[in-house]
């Protein structure tokens, strides 16, 4: 059985990133940037739309999604920018997992064991759902260049995640994005 006062503790701890905006949009000052928690819903959304010809456990990616930056609740939205290095990156994100997941009674080491696997880059889901991550952002950069009318100005974002998407079905959405992207750039130099 779970502890409850545990259990209230996790629920703070979770609620933060329902207000911690994702850093990388601060830094490009992006005004009323996404929160942790927006991105992770997305991307749980998204994960509804897995094939079964894939023979993906969709349960397990939904999971995944949900489970993937959970540890930011904690260690915060850190990103290539903020002078830590990925090992320390790593590190400390899994010890933040480590005393989320003693607060979960006997469900903490399978979302442990989860959020490990998606680190890793062990399993096909894990691979899906960091393609998702970088479907998210490449559609969240697009969506704030027309938003705010700035085409091009996140182009870092589409550059470092595009060319890295493997599944087919996801790449095909990314070249719409991309495609959308383009479009609305050549229209917006014709207006100009």
């Amino acid at each position: 059985m779970m502890d409850v006062k545990k259990i209230h503790e996790f629920m703070e701890l979770v609620g933060r990133l329902k207000h911690m905006k994702r850093t990388g949009w601060v830094l490009r000052k992006i005004p009323d940037p996404e929160t942790i928690a927006g991105h992770m819903y997305r991307m749980a959304i998204l994960s509804l739309l897995a094939d079964s010809e894939d023979n993906l456990d969709k349960n397990k990616i939904m999971q995944m999604t949900l489970i993937h930056d959970l540890a930011e609740c904690i260690v915060g939205d850190i990103t290539p920018f903020c002078g830590v290095s990925p090992e320390e990156k790593h590190r400390r994100e899994d010890a933040a997992m480590e005393e989320i997941c003693q607060l979960l009674g006997d469900k903490g080491p399978t979302i442990l064991q989860i959020f490990r696997e998606y680190e890793k880059q062990e399993s096909p889901e894990a691979q899906y759902v960091k393609d998702l991550d970088r479907l998210d952002l490449i559609m969240q950069a697009y969506e704030y260049e027309k938003r705010d009318n700035i085409p091009g100005k996140l182009e870092e974002f589409f550059s470092s995640s595009v060319g890295k998407i493997k599944h087919p079905f996801i790449n095909k959405i990314a070249d719409e994005i991309s495609s959308k992207r383009s479009i609305l750039f050549s229209n917006l130099s014709k207006t100009e």
